[in-house]
Formats: C-alpha cells, sequence, structure tokens
C-alpha cells in the first residue's frame, strides 16, 4: 500500500464512491492526515518487548508511554485485565490528548509540544503500550506524525499482568 488514509473517529462515512488509492505522496484528503507506504509498516515493526530486548529500550533507558485513560494508568479501574495499574516507570499519556476537539490530530507542533511536556525528545528511545495494543498504535501515530519515532509495545498491559511476577505500580 502507498498511501493510507486516516479518517477521524465517529466521520460518518462519505455518500460518494471510494476513493482510488493515490499512489503519489502523503496528501490531505478532507483534512486527514495520510503516510507515505511502508512508514507506518516500519513504525510498527519497531515493536517494544517486555523484557526491554527491543524498541530500545524503552522504558529503561528512555521514556515509556500509557495511552490508557488516566484512571486506568492510576489503577483506579480495570475493566479487562486481572490486575489494575501501570508498568513501573510508565508515562501517563492518554490519547484523547492527541487530537483536538474536531476529533483531528493535533498539529505536528503541537503533539510535539505535548510530548516534549512528557519527556519525549528527539533521540531518546520511546515506546507506547494501552490494554491490548489498539489504542497504543494510536500513540505510535502521533509520535510519527510529530517526528519522533516509537516503539509499539504490541502485547500492552494485558501482556505485562499475564506474568504475576511483574511489578505493578499504581496512583501517580
Amino acid at each position: 500500500m502507498d498511501t493510507a488514509l486516516l479518517r477521524p473517529p465517529g466521520r460518518a462515512r462519505s455518500r460518494r464512491r471510494p476513493a482510488r488509492l493515490d499512489r503519489g505522496g502523503p496528501a490531505d484528503h478532507e483534512g486527514g492526515p495520510a503516510a507515505r507506504g511502508g512508514r507506518l509498516h516500519r513504525a510498527a515493526g519497531r515493536d517494544a518487548r517486555a523484557d526491554g530486548r527491543r524498541g530500545g529500550g524503552a522504558g529503561r533507558a528512555g521514556v515509556l508511554l500509557d495511552a490508557r485513560a488516566g484512571e486506568r494508568y492510576r489503577g483506579e479501574v480495570e475493566p479487562i485485565d486481572p490486575a489494575a495499574g501501570h508498568v513501573p516507570g510508565a508515562v501517563s499519556a492518554p490519547t484523547t490528548e492527541n487530537v483536538g476537539p474536531d476529533g483531528r490530530f493535533l498539529t505536528a507542533d503541537a503533539l510535539r509540544a505535548r510530548f516534549a511536556g512528557l519527556g519525549v525528545r528527539e533521540g531518546v528511545p520511546t515506546g507506547a503500550y494501552c490494554g491490548s495494543g489498539v489504542t497504543a498504535a494510536h500513540e505510535v501515530l502521533a509520535l510519527e506524525l510529530a517526528g519522533l519515532p516509537a516503539a509499539l509495545y504490541v502485547g500492552s498491559w494485558s501482556d505485562w499482568v499475564s506474568t504475576p511476577t511483574r511489578p505493578i505500580a499504581t496512583g501517580l
């Protein structure tokens, strides 16, 4: 695939016939960001592991972002997994803060500023996780749009808590 089009969540489907895949460079189709062929694939391929062997050691020598809602990060609620909380050392970074009121991603500059406030900067290994990897993929895309490559911990919280001996942090 050469181009991928992302539409804001909840956006009504167009009544028009679907557009043909644009094999040119990135384009702004109705305001949605597009990605060049392979770029998202490469970003998703930089997967992090709980043991830190991949993803540049994010979380040990870098920044590990928890893309879930704050109450899940703090361990106040856990609707899916057997334990609540977050990976020790992770920083709360809910994906809802990557978009504006219109549901579109913030500008690259605004995303860079958001992530800088969380300790992410160029050259610092960065990884993201969520409950099962879906929301963290949104986080990795937002980081990519900001020009900050990151690894995706695909197994995310569900993988982390599947090993009872792994530590769990709660609170801020």
